[in-house]
């Protein structure tokens, strides 16, 4: 059974839904926890469920090499096979993708490739697709490259934008859809059934 690290940043909503999933079907082992900062919602969840975490802050390190290296040798020595980013508001070193390549994936509160990218995240997204007056957004996983929300797209889904949305509203009639969308990337990619061709990616039944 594939051995998945989950990164988050927040109160762990989508990280919640993975330990929900994967405890109605078992797909896959969370091995590990790994927290941005002390405090957030998500170290919580994981101590709920018996999941091992690690907080890697950047105020502990000299610099993102150091943080990223050593992270890269806890994920190394737990043999983890891949990475899920649930919400995780750190820009990624290129070298650390690299090392890890093809084994990242994240989620976006977006259709990539719109609305995406440095600087779009949480309510910041939903501000601008009311801003702009787009009539559909919803929500991206894909895989990590070295651009920012520039990797290869596993799934999309779909969300209607509605007269007299807020960004608030919006965002959570998304994060339904996230909580949906993230685990059944998971299961599949730990099942073997996706596969990636350059930037097509096949998802298999």
């Amino acid at each position: 059974m594939k051995k998945i690290a989950v990164f988050a940043s927040g109160g762990g909503t989508d990280f919640q839904s993975v330990i929900d999933a994967n405890e109605s079907e078992k797909f896959c082992e969370i091995s590990l926890l790994v927290a941005s900062a002390a405090g957030i919602g998500a170290l919580e969840k994981a101590k709920k469920h018996g999941i091992e975490t690690a907080v890697f802050a950047n105020s502990d390190y000299p610099s993102p090499s150091a943080l990223y290296g050593e992270l890269s040798a806890l994920l190394t020595a737990k043999k983890i096979d891949y990475i899920v980013l649930a919400g995780w508001l750190k820009i990624i070193p290129a070298n650390f993708i690299k090392e890890f390549k093809d084994r990242i994936i994240n989620i976006h509160p977006s259709l990539i490739p719109a609305f995406c990218g440095a600087g779009f995240y949480g309510l910041k997204v939903h501000a601008a697709v009311l801003e702009y007056g787009a009539k559909v957004s919803g929500c991206t996983v894909h895989f990590v490259d070295e651009v920012p929300d520039g990797g290869a797209i596993i799934a999309q889904t779909a969300v209607n934008v509605e007269d007299g949305d807020s960004p608030e509203s919006l965002q959570a009639r998304i994060l339904e859809e996230e909580h949906k969308l993230l685990p059944y990337c998971v299961k599949k990619l730990c099942e073997g059934k996706i596969e990636k061709r350059g930037r097509t990616v096949i998802v298999k039944d």
